[in-house]
């Protein structure tokens, strides 16, 4: 897997901006600030998704796949931090 693909960036901030507005959530950021946030997390997930893979028990590196190791990231980090998306 690689970094999302540029239309794929836009598509997650422009739907990231409209959940925030949705929700009434002000973010403090300019529309480029934004932007820049949106990338900077998809490399920071392609460059550390070898780190959390090797930090699951090994039974899990070998039994989860992908898509469910994913969702159980998403699991773990919306319970940590009380947010829905």
């Amino acid at each position: 897997m690689a970094v999302l693909t540029e239309q794929d960036r836009y598509d997650l901030w422009a739907e990231y901006m409209r959940f925030s507005s949705n929700i009434r959530e002000e973010i403090g950021l300019t529309k480029p600030e934004l932007r820049a946030a949106v990338d900077a997390t998809d490399d920071w997930i392609e460059a550390n998704k070898a780190d959390y893979n090797s930090s699951l028990p090994a039974a899990a590196q070998a039994a989860l796949t992908a898509k469910q190791k994913a969702r159980l990231f998403m699991a773990v980090a919306q319970k940590k931090f009380d947010v829905e998306v």
